[in-house]
């Protein structure tokens, strides 16, 4: 099915906001993009289609803020939740119960309301606890189809700046995107060719995103931020519930 005006103007519009909010936040393009394809095409094909402009401004936004990625959360957290993630999406296959999705949403409201409230400020991961908080998220994340989202609220604690925050994030969802998304693209390669023009719109609209947001996210206090995220994920958790028991 080809990409009408109206859908293009949709992506356009949606892919800057998503870019934006995931240079703030750590996550967004698939969770806000993914919903829009899936209004044109089928769900896998809508995964397939937003995992291209994703790697691609999870590239752009890593490459602007390696600097700021903090290598021990990276070798810990980072790797156990890239492995977690591939081993879930691995098994997403098997496990399509709508009873995960509402556990994996009820999550995220605790994690959002928690750092609303301030509790994750008292709430510090050691190296042994980041590796099973990484392996759990992405885990849990890859049998859902949202590892984004969980992957930032279990950032949360983490005692990071917001620049630390959001590149680290992206370094982790760069390591998942790289593998994952040759697979999809070879899956159903001949259907994405056309969907080429609304690609081609997500992906520059991402980037312009990316850059917009990140600009913004310079500017915002550490604590503020962290009350920012926590709203995000509550958000993602709210929008899963009412997705999952509709």
């Amino acid at each position: 099915m080809s990409a009408g005006f109206g859908f293009t103007t949709i992506v356009a519009i949606a892919s800057i906001v998503a870019g934006g909010i995931a240079s703030v936040a750590g996550f967004g393009i698939g969770s806000i993009l993914t919903p829009v394809f899936n209004t044109h095409v089928d769900m896998r094909l809508a995964v397939a289609a937003v995992s291209i402009p994703h790697v691609m401004a999870t590239a752009v936004r890593f490459w602007r803020m390696r600097r700021d990625t903090s290598r021990r959360v990276l070798k810990t957290f980072g790797v156990m939740s890239a492995a977690g993630g591939l081993t879930g999406a691995v098994l997403q296959r098997y496990a399509t119960s709508p009873f995960l999705t509402v556990v994996f949403a009820a999550l995220l409201v605790f994690v959002g309301l928690a750092g609303l409230t301030g509790v994750s400020d008292r709430l510090r991961f050691g190296r042994t606890t980041g590796w099973i908080a990484g392996a759990a998220s992405g885990l849990f994340g890859g049998l859902v189809g949202n590892q984004g989202g969980i992957r930032s609220a279990a950032l949360l604690g983490y005692d990071l700046s917001p620049a630390a925050f959001v590149a680290t994030a992206t370094a982790i969802g760069l390591i998942v995107d790289a593998a994952r998304m040759p697979v999809y693209v070879v899956t159903v390669r001949r259907r994405l060719v056309e969907l080429a023009p609304a690609i081609i719109v997500a992906t520059s609209g991402t980037v312009v995103g990316t850059v917009v947001g990140e600009r913004v996210l310079k500017g915002i206090p550490p604590r503020l931020f962290r009350r920012l995220v926590a709203m995000l994920v509550l958000a993602l958790g709210v929008y899963m519930f009412s997705r999952a028991l509709a």
